[in-house]
């Protein structure tokens, strides 16, 4: 790893303030991906996977004849798009326009959109190559628990929604690095993706173990009632803003619960329903998170707490600005599920050959 990521000294001790969330505490690895150019023998999100020459590449079997191809592009154009958008975010002449590389990729899409739409749909629904999502090895991220003998996880999706939650099919790889002899050079690319959400752009980890408290949400009733009550804080001299006085467990949530942004391990974040707790399909075990998959990597209205240390100057910038132009900080992988929410990946504690599960939040 080449550069390091450090979450900010949160603004209260919880475990000062509320000893009986103590034994609720949990330990989480932020996985702070960033824009770069990993190997395959490097932990990224969106990177090169070692992937063995000789082991098929992943396909998605299901149907994909629903989706309307109308808002799809290639691989190739999404990541030439997202070139032209950083050159022009970053060109203040006030010249504009496109490269030559630009205008041919726009045609080329276009002929490819109109090829596609007078040859009606396909004659046969045929299984779609799966896209690197993410790759981490043990190494990095102690906090996986591999089955015996691996020492790599490697998750992929399918690039399209799929019913009855239009959310990406995924799917996990636990493997030994040792017994990888020949990588796989060229990966199949599906023909087109659903949105330019489903590409992650290619980034480099600077993994950091921080530990993580339930979000209120996943307090028992007694204990939700302590993190609501003012008076609590006042007594322990938290120090926090009184604008808070009415609804301390929005400070609570927002600041000291659960890290925003991708990570392995920690506590789920809820908002968009309540708690669903997951339970393995083979042994009714309840399910524990494994890895986030988020839009953002921190919220960005003002503040910004949970922003690293190394990169509140360009956080301040994008929040003054109010626009960043498809070149957002906080979101360094470009990746964007649901309404701007978080995939969850969910394992079975009791056995990771177990088949996992996943949840749009």
């Amino acid at each position: 790893m080449v550069f390091v990521r450090t979450t900010l000294p949160r603004p209260v001790d919880v475990s000062a303030v509320f000893p009986e969330l103590a034994p609720l505490a949990r330990p989480a690895i932020r996985l702070h991906p960033r824009p770069g150019s990993p190997s395959a023998g490097e932990s990224s999100v969106g990177g090169p996977l070692l992937w063995p020459a000789e082991e098929p590449w992943p396909h998605c079997e299901a149907s994909h004849l629903h989706v309307d191809s109308g808002f799809r592009q290639s691989p190739d154009d999404v990541r030439l798009m997202r070139r032209m958008q950083a050159r022009q975010h970053g060109d203040h002449s006030g010249r504009g326009g496109m490269t030559p590389e630009e205008e041919a990729s726009k045609e080329r899409n276009a002929a490819r959109l109109a090829e596609r739409f007078a040859a009606g749909p396909p004659p046969a629904d045929c299984p779609v190559p799966m896209l690197p999502v993410a790759q981490l090895y043990l190494r990095d991220i102690p906090l996986l628990r591999p089955p015996g003998g691996a020492d790599l996880l490697q998750v992929l999706w399918c690039p399209y929604d799929h019913e009855p939650h239009h959310k990406p099919s995924t799917a996990l790889f636990w493997r030994s690095t040792a017994e990888v002899v020949d990588i796989l050079a060229a990966p199949p690319e599906p023909y087109e993706v659903n949105h330019w959400g489903y590409l992650p752009e290619p980034c480099v980890l600077a993994p950091e173990a921080i530990t993580e408290y339930p979000d209120s949400l996943d307090l028992s009733p007694q204990t939700r009632l302590t993190v609501e009550d003012w008076s609590r804080w006042q007594a322990a001299g938290a120090g926090v803003d009184s604008s808070y006085a009415e609804y301390p467990q929005e400070f609570y949530d927002e600041h000291l619960a659960d890290a925003p942004g991708w990570k392995v391990g920690g506590w789920p974040p809820w908002g968009r329903t309540d708690p669903n707790p997951r339970y393995c399909a083979v042994c009714d075990a309840r399910m524990v998170p494994l890895l986030t998959i988020a839009s953002y990597e921190w919220d960005g209205g003002e503040g910004h707490s949970w922003a690293p240390q190394e990169d509140q100057a360009a956080a301040n910038a994008a929040s003054t600005a109010g626009s960043c132009c498809g070149q957002c900080p906080s979101q360094p992988t470009k990746v964007e599920v649901g309404s701007t929410d978080n995939m969850q990946i969910y394992v079975c504690p009791a056995s990771p050959g177990h088949p996992h599960t996943d949840l749009i939040q």
